[in-house]
């Protein structure tokens, strides 16, 4: 009787030894279906669609410090811009100039104001009337307000569309592809925020966005009153143009001021 007892454990033993391994897999796919209906929350890193070596803005300890870092960046595309700008405006006083006098354009003048004009979404019929309209939008930004709406809309070089593709003004694109889809996109828009290959050329495209789109009128409505006055053109005259720029209005024209005032002692640095 023990001896047949002994017999039916061993064989017990033997049978419950082959099924282990199908037991143990039947088990680890029970694990692996509930981990992969509960997934941990990873987030993906987005690569730069740009080759630009960004300062690390987000590590400075130190305020004063990243503001500098953040200002010594940006503005000397900023005042590139604005150099550039003076040259075009320049070559157009006096382009204007000869016209009141009766005097002709030779070839290379007038194809070097015809460039002017298409750059700034003009008619490029040479006259007086046209050489007026194009020097009310070819004109400078002051850097105070640049950079001041660079650290704004971009968290003084911290935002993800700043970072990823150089996008420090907050600006938007129409295309599928042209730019970076924002996170909080409303159901059935198609905007993208803009992404740019250089600093260059995200400065150039805001200059040309203050200076051309028809919703910053009012700013360059004001820059040519000063002009005529014989005034600065003051950063904090021009924001109160800005009032379509955020969707929120006044509070973002009051906000620019304050961080105008603010941050004047590092503008000249």
């Amino acid at each position: 009787m023990l001896k047949n007892i002994i017999k039916f454990l061993l064989a017990a033993l033997f049978i419950w030894a082959l099924a282990f391994p199908f037991l143990q897999s039947d088990e680890s796919g029970s694990d692996e279906q509930t981990s992969s209906e509960q997934p941990t929350k990873q987030k993906k890193k987005e690569k730069p669609l740009h080759s630009v070596t960004l300062p690390k803005f987000s590590e400075f300890a130190d305020v004063k410090d990243k503001k500098r870092a953040f200002f010594n960046f940006i503005k000397p595309h900023v005042e590139a811009e604005n150099k550039k700008i003076l040259q075009q405006r320049a070559n157009l006083e006096i382009a204007r100039m000869m016209l009141e006098n009766d005097l002709p354009l030779d070839e290379k003048q007038s194809n070097d104001i015809v460039k002017i004009l298409k750059s700034y979404d003009l008619p490029t019929t040479i006259d007086s009337f046209t050489l007026k309209q194009a020097l009310r939008r070819v004109d400078v930004i002051p850097k105070e307000l640049a950079l001041m709406q660079a650290a704004n809309e971009s968290a003084w070089g911290t935002s993800r569309f700043a970072r990823i593709g150089l996008n420090f003004f907050g600006q938007w694109c129409y295309s599928k592809g042209c730019g970076m889809v924002p996170g909080r996109r409303d159901t059935g828009a198609a905007h993208e925020v803009a992404a740019f290959k250089s600093v260059r050329a995200a400065v150039s495209s805001y200059f040309k966005n203050i200076n051309t789109h028809n919703a910053y009128k009012e700013l360059r409505s004001i820059r040519e009153n000063l002009r005529l006055e014989q005034q600065p053109i003051a950063a904090t005259l021009l924001t109160q143009g800005l009032m379509s720029y955020s969707e929120r209005g006044e509070a973002y024209i009051e906000e620019l001021n304050t961080m105008i005032n603010q941050n004047r002692a590092y503008f000249d640095e």
